[in-house]
């Protein structure tokens, strides 16, 4: 018995480790309701078809507030080959901060804010400014940046995955 021990942990551990290799870090965006300041709602569904960055930020995360001229950028760069932006105002966020900052900066893309959590909970209890999320045409999260992204690895990312059918 005491020989199978060492042997029946190598194998889970073996197999453990097979499937973080295997694991493509490809995944389906969670279902959810964005509420636009429009009032307008749009869902996870229509993402599909689209490369989409999905950015969970607050008009009081100095990070947040930093990197979105290259978020504006990235936007600009790509909206005519298939790629959009969807950024969503943290629940603590005032909708009077969050109408403004859209205003006073002309942001190009639509604006979600998260009233009650859900949608943050919903993907990944995100909890940490800025939490990005790049959504494949499938719908299907393909890398998730905690903090400011490397801007010339995402458009790489993007390149790459605007390139596929």
């Amino acid at each position: 018995m005491k020989k199978l021990v060492p042997a029946v942990a190598i194998a889970i551990a073996l197999a453990v480790g097979v499937g973080v290799y295997l694991d493509t870090g490809v995944s389906a965006a969670p279902a959810s309701t964005f509420v636009l300041l429009d009032g307008s709602k749009k869902s996870t569904d229509d993402l599909k078809g689209k490369v989409t960055l999905v950015n969970f930020w607050a008009t009081s995360c100095v990070t947040c507030v930093a990197e979105m001229p290259k978020v504006i950028a990235t936007y600009d760069k790509y909206k005519d080959r298939g790629y959009d932006t969807l950024a969503v105002a943290m629940s603590y966020d005032p909708p009077s901060y969050v109408v403004n900052f859209a205003q006073t900066r002309k942001l190009p893309f639509k604006v979600a804010i998260d009233n009650t959590g859900a949608v943050a909970q919903a993907w990944g209890d995100v909890k940490l400014t800025p939490t990005t999320y790049i959504v494949n045409k499938r719908g299907e999260i393909v890398k998730r940046y905690v903090g400011e992204p490397d801007f010339a690895e995402l458009h790489r990312l993007i390149e790459k995955l605007l390139a596929e059918a």
